[in-house]
């Protein structure tokens, strides 16, 4: 009988890490940066699976500039954690989004992945409403990034 529950359980959430990238206005304003999916074109932050001989903060900041050709200083440990559903194309996966802030020092020229998604700077109130996860979108709006 416990074997039998057991099998019924569900699966672990697969760890993902994610970047939020940012910057300061002039006026002293942040701005979030924003990528498209590549399959449904909804707005996300750069994120992806671990990487095999990197932290997560430094496998979070390569995921930013694959994605978005974004340079900066990444920080060290998650500002937030949220859980969503991986769309894929026959199932969805439970992953649990580990994230860290990426002050946004510059924008590459050409980057690994810029003829696969849109990428556009968003004040922070927009970033939050424009991401479909609630949880994701009440990490961004929490943020108090200081100035780099």
């Amino acid at each position: 009988m416990a074997k039998a529950a057991a099998g019924k359980r569900a699966a672990e959430p697969k760890v993902q890490i994610g970047a939020i990238p940012y910057r300061h206005r002039p006026d002293g304003a942040v701005e979030i940066m924003l990528v498209t999916t590549r399959e449904t074109q909804r707005w996300i932050v750069p994120k992806g699976w671990p990487i095999r001989g990197l932290k997560g903060h430094e496998a979070a900041a390569r995921e930013a500039m694959e994605e978005a050709g974004l340079l900066g200083e990444i920080g060290k440990k998650p500002v937030g954690r949220y859980t969503y559903w991986k769309r894929r194309t026959r199932d969805f996966v439970l992953c649990k989004v580990r994230l860290y802030l990426l002050a946004v020092r510059e924008q590459l020229a050409t980057w690994p992945e810029q003829d696969q998604r849109r990428c556009q700077w968003f004040t922070q109130a927009d970033a939050a409403d424009l991401v479909d996860e609630p949880a994701l979108g009440a990490i961004i709006r929490s943020l108090t990034p200081s100035k780099a």
